[in-house]
C-alpha cells in the first residue's frame, strides 16, 4: 500500500546498492484502524534499509513486557534500535474520538468548540494523566508534508489516465481494493484521484462526516502506492473543464450508491457522455460507514482499552524517566 520503493509483496529480497548485503529493518505497532500516520512510520522505517519487515501485534501497542521491562530493551542494548519520527496530529484515538463525540470540529474552517475541547480532552484518559502519544490533537497541514507522501511524477506518454473522486474517508482496504483493480485496467496506469470538500462530503454523508478532514485525507491517498496524484478539493460533480485539463482518458466508480449532485444532476453525465466512465467491483464489502458502526458498538470496550493502553504507556514514561536520571545520580556520587 505504501509508496517510496516498496517492492511487490513477497516478492525475493534484493541485495543492496553495490552488491553488499541487504539491510533488514523489523517496524512493528498495532496498526489498528491505519491511517496516515502510520504510513509516515513505515515510509521512514523503508528509508532506513533495502528490506522492510512489518510485525503486527495481536493487540494494543506493547511497551513493556509482563515483569515492567521495555520489550526493545535488548536491541537498544546492541545498538540496533532506532526510532521513527511520529506524525503530530494524529492517532487512532483522535480519529475514535471523533466517530463517538458525533462533532464536525475537525472539518476544515471548522473552530473547535469548547464543549468538543473539554470531551476530547477527557476521552479514554486513564485518571494518572495524559500521555504525549495516545491524547487528540489537531493536525496541522503543511507542504513538507505533502511532499514527503507525494510521487512527484506527471503523466508520461503512453500511460492512461484514470481518474477516481469520492471522500476516501478513513482511507481503508475497501479504498486500496478499488484502486488496485482500477490500476490493473491499463498497463501503464497514471490515476488521480479527487477529493471532495469536507463541506460536500458533509452534504452527500450527512451526520459528522467525513471523519478525516480534507488535509488528512490527502495525506492518506498519497500514500498509497496506486495513486499518482491527487486534487485537493475536487468539485463533485466531473465536469468538461477537469477532463481536458487532465487529458482524462478513463473514470472510475466504485459500487456504492452515486448521490446526485446539488441541482439534481448526474455528477458522472459528462464522462458518461463521452464513453469512458466505468464501474469497479472491488469485491471488498468494508465502507467507512461500517467502521463507525463498529467502533460506536464496541465503545465502552475501547474506552476501557484505551485507558489500560494509556496507563501503560505512562509507566513507561516514568520507567524511562528514571533510567535516563539514574546515570546523572551515578556521577554525582562519583568524587
Amino acid at each position: 500500500m505504501i509508496r517510496n520503493g516498496h517492492g511487490e509483496a513477497g516478492g525475493a529480497e534484493r541485495p543492496g546498492p553495490g552488491g553488499r548485503r541487504a539491510v533488514r529493518v523489523w517496524c512493528d505497532g498495532c496498526y489498528d484502524m491505519v491511517h496516515y500516520g502510520h504510513s509516515n512510520q513505515l515510509r521512514q522505517a523503508r528509508a532506513m534499509g533495502d528490506h522492510l519487515i512489518v510485525g503486527v501485534h495481536t493487540d494494543d501497542d506493547i511497551t513493556l513486557t509482563v515483569d515492567g521491562r521495555d520489550t526493545y530493551e535488548e536491541v537498544k542494548q546492541a545498538g540496533r534500535y532506532r526510532e521513527c519520527k511520529r506524525t503530530q496530529g494524529v492517532s487512532t484515538t483522535d480519529l475514535v474520538g471523533r466517530m463517538l463525540l458525533v462533532t464536525k470540529a475537525h472539518h476544515s474552517s471548522q473552530e473547535m468548540s469548547s464543549e468538543y475541547r473539554e470531551y476530547a480532552d477527557s476521552f479514554g484518559k486513564c485518571p494518572g494523566g495524559r500521555n504525549p502519544w495516545t491524547g487528540v490533537s489537531q493536525f496541522l497541514q503543511t507542504s513538507r508534508k505533502i511532499i514527503q507522501f507525494a510521487s512527484g511524477k506527471e503523466p508520461q506518454p503512453g500511460e492512461m489516465v484514470i481518474y477516481v473522486a469520492g471522500a476516501f474517508d478513513l482511507f481503508h482496504i475497501g479504498h486500496v481494493d478499488f484502486l488496485e483493480k482500477v490500476h490493473g485496467l491499463a498497463e501503464r496506469p497514471y490515476i488521480i484521484a479527487g477529493l471532495h470538500f469536507d463541506q460536500e462530503v458533509n452534504h452527500y454523508k450527512g451526520k459528522n462526516y467525513p471523519i478525516m478532514n480534507l488535509h488528512e485525507r490527502t495525506l492518506s491517498v498519497l500514500a498509497c502506492r496506486y495513486v499518482s496524484e491527487v486534487v485537493i478539493g475536487a468539485p463533485y460533480s466531473v465536469t468538461a473543464e477537469l477532463l481536458d485539463h487532465f487529458k482524462v482518458d478513463l473514470v472510475c466508480h466504485g459500487k456504492t450508491e452515486i448521490m446526485p449532485d446539488k441541482d439534481g444532476s448526474d455528477p458522472y453525465e459528462e464522462p458518461k457522455r463521452r464513453g469512458i466512465f466505468c464501474q469497479i467491483d472491488s469485491g471488498n464489502d468494508l465502507t467507512t460507514d461500517l467502521i463507525v458502526q463498529r467502533i460506536i458498538k464496541n465503545r465502552l470496550e475501547y474506552e476501557a482499552r484505551n485507558q489500560k493502553k494509556e496507563a501503560k504507556e505512562l509507566a513507561f514514561l516514568e520507567a524511562m524517566r528514571q533510567q535516563e536520571a539514574r546515570p546523572e545520580r551515578e556521577s554525582d556520587c562519583d568524587f
